[in-house]
């Protein structure tokens, strides 16, 4: 990449950037320029020697490359997204995407060479910010992290709208969270013509089931137990004891009733113990384990 003929001034070539600036001053100035990202901390001595050198070299280039800088205390969200670890950190922009990086205060001839190896193609980039934002939500509600799930969703959703993994993964956390008409809103957003794709029909399977459970209330486990011991073909009991499994948590106590109820009478209720546990399969997903077993014993059923 040429070195531009009329350089920009130094203020547009230098900023100091937020983690609500970032998609500005990052990713939509990378699909034209490369952008080195510098993040810092004002305790950070190393900091302090590699920042003077990367706004030197950056100038001398003439308006071929840009930088922005941000500190990490005043910015956690972005940086916790970025999963910035130590400081001083660099990371290359182009065209949106992060394409190389470093730790560490490097010497001037070794900023020269870095910043060459970016001007001149560098490797290939790697997930986009976006990804990168979906990808730490789903580690972070996997391990029960409500909020930071939500938090790192909600910034992919702000940069795509649209995006159906960012989307399902918000009201998704939503839906942890105890707040079900939040994730119907988020639901709400998703495009008409991706409304019946296996992610978002999971969401709904479950905020379908968790409104159920609300409005029929959480029937007691024992006196339902002692109600079947004196009625072991009384699916009704066996059905409503399934549901207060699935209150209590307990899917797969849950699935074992459902699937007595089928292997006795399969068309009880017009089959109704067989739909609850499809809607059981849909809310979970296709490869939870859970639903991979629950299917195998339904199509042995099924198929005996």
């Amino acid at each position: 990449m040429e070195p531009l003929i009329n350089p920009p001034p130094a203020a547009d070539l230098i900023k100091d950037g937020t983690s609500e600036s970032f998609m500005n001053d990052v990713i939509a100035a990378s699909q034209s320029v490369p952008v080195l990202v510098d993040f810092w901390a004002s305790w950070c001595g190393p900091c302090k020697q590699l920042t003077p050198l990367l706004e030197r070299l950056v100038t001398a280039a003439r308006g071929a490359v840009k930088l922005v800088k941000i500190d990490v205390d005043k910015n956690q969200a972005i940086s916790a997204q970025l999963r910035i670890q130590s400081l001083p950190t660099v990371m290359a922009f182009v065209d949106g995407r992060p394409v190389d990086g470093f730790t560490g205060a490097l010497p001037e001839s070794e900023l020269k060479a870095f910043i060459g190896k970016i001007l001149a193609g560098g490797p290939e980039s790697g997930p986009s910010p976006v990804e990168q934002a979906i990808g730490f939500g789903q580690e972070a509600l996997a391990q029960g992290e409500f909020m930071r799930a939500a938090q790192a969703f909600g910034q992919a959703v702000q940069a795509e709208p649209e995006n159906i993994d960012a989307l399902t993964g918000l009201a998704r956390t939503q839906m942890q969270m105890g707040d079900s008409e939040a994730a119907k809103r988020t639901l709400a957003m998703v495009p008409e013509n991706k409304r019946e794709e296996a992610a978002v029909k999971s969401i709904r399977s479950a905020l379908e089931l968790a409104e159920e459970m609300g409005e029929n209330g959480i029937q007691d486990i024992s006196a339902l137990k002692a109600a079947l011991e004196a009625n072991q073909d009384d699916h009704q009991v066996r059905y409503d004891l399934a549901l207060a499994y699935l209150a209590a948590d307990d899917r797969e106590a849950c699935a074992e009733a459902l699937l007595h109820i089928i292997r006795r009478q399969r068309d009880w209720q017009e089959g109704a113990a067989r739909e609850r546990l499809l809607k059981l399969f849909e809310a979970y997903g296709p490869t939870d384990p859970f639903t991979i077993a629950a299917r195998r014993k339904l199509s042995a059923i099924l198929f005996a």
